[in-house]
């Protein structure tokens, strides 16, 4: 095993930003984004008011009444935004000990009759009321815009580190109109004798994620090459970056998605929470057609990381076959067949075929 890992790497956003020490940088992420597939960004560009703040929200949303979560449950949505209840999905046959909101960055929707049903999923999130929470809906839409801007200017560096020019990156981008998600998690600590699965082995989907771990707790493990689990405990003033699935695909499996799980927190603590962003990329377009051109001398640098054993978590298929689009809407119709049932009976009754479960499975 030639590259093995131990612990995950933190990269100093600050040396990206320095002409001097950017080479430095470079270097480092080169490596994480092979070798790893997760690092820790310190300094990132992303006003510490406003992550404060957000962390000081996320409790708070789910300590509203459970009558004004269930007024913006998912299933209103067939963007797939809003409330989902503690133990409503299973990862590997297993039920994922977490209640959580989906939120997003701003999209007015276009479908019209006649367009990919894929192309419903984007648009307007549903919010909390202001009066119940004053205040979240624009603090947290201005550091979602923070979050989308570095998300940007972190896929540039990485085409540095590749060596391939950005243009290349373009088709994937649909001018930057895009709609990213994002997420308000909590992980309960689960009665005695239960499972500590906060949420089973995955990868994620798109091309990256920036993930604010919200509380001290651990918890967040990722599955190193030769299959073992790594702590990834929360680091103040950091984010958590890692490589999805669609990354990994259009870079030949240069950059590296890696397995990584939620355990609940331990006996006798409090509730985890986290904030995780997921940087999208057009609806439209199919990853298998837009495999990216890479040198021999990258090409090596994978090869030269050594077999990788087989890991946990379920591999995506699809990329090669369908638009991004339409994977994420097969993705997002598994996971929550209420909402499925409600707004694209269709797909409902392809996936469902003996009615609506009491779970949804996300792998």
């Amino acid at each position: 095993m030639a590259s093995n890992f131990s612990s995950v790497p933190i990269l100093d956003w600050s040396l990206a930003t320095n002409p001097e020490s950017k080479p430095d940088f470079i270097l480092q992420l080169r490596h994480a984004l092979i070798n790893v597939g997760f690092l820790y960004l310190s300094n990132p560009p992303v006003a510490r008011s406003d992550i404060d703040a957000v962390v000081d929200y996320a409790p708070k949303l789910f300590d509203l009444p459970q009558d004004a979560k269930e007024s913006i449950r998912m299933a209103n949505s067939q963007h797939f935004f809003g409330y989902s209840r503690l133990g409503a999905e299973l990862t590997k046959g297993k039920t994922d000990q977490r209640e959580q909101f989906d939120f997003a960055t701003p999209y007015d929707n276009e479908w019209k009759p006649g367009d990919p049903e894929y192309l419903k999923l984007w648009g307007q999130p549903q919010w909390p009321s202001e009066e119940l929470v004053p205040g979240f809906k624009k603090t947290f839409l201005r550091y979602l815009e923070q979050v989308e801007k570095l998300s940007f200017d972190f896929i540039e560096l990485l085409a540095e580190a590749f060596q391939i020019p950005i243009s290349s990156l373009d088709t994937f981008f649909n001018n930057r109109r895009l709609q990213h998600r994002a997420k308000v998690v909590k992980y309960p600590v689960p009665p005695d004798n239960s499972s500590n699965q906060g949420v089973g082995p995955h990868f994620d989907g798109g091309f990256l994620t920036f993930l604010l771990q919200a509380s001290p707790h651990r918890g967040l493990q990722v599955q190193n090459l030769s299959g073992e689990w790594i702590d990834a405990p929360p680091i103040p003033g950091t984010f958590v970056v890692n490589i999805g699935k669609a990354l990994e695909t259009v870079t030949q499996g240069l950059a590296r998605a890696t397995s990584h799980r939620v355990l609940s927190p331990e006996p006798g603590s409090t509730p985890r929470y986290s904030i995780p962003f997921f940087q999208n990329i057009s609806q439209t377009v199919k990853i298998g057609d837009n495999v990216l051109q890479l040198s021999p001398e990258m090409l090596e640098l994978k090869a030269a990381r050594g077999e990788v054993a087989a890991p946990d978590s379920v591999n995506y298929t699809e990329y090669g076959l369908l638009p991004s689009g339409e994977v994420g809407l097969i993705g997002r119709v598994k996971s929550h067949p209420d909402v499925a049932q409600r707004h694209y009976p269709d797909l409902f009754k392809q996936f469902f075929p003996d009615g609506l479960p009491t779970q949804g499975f996300a792998y």
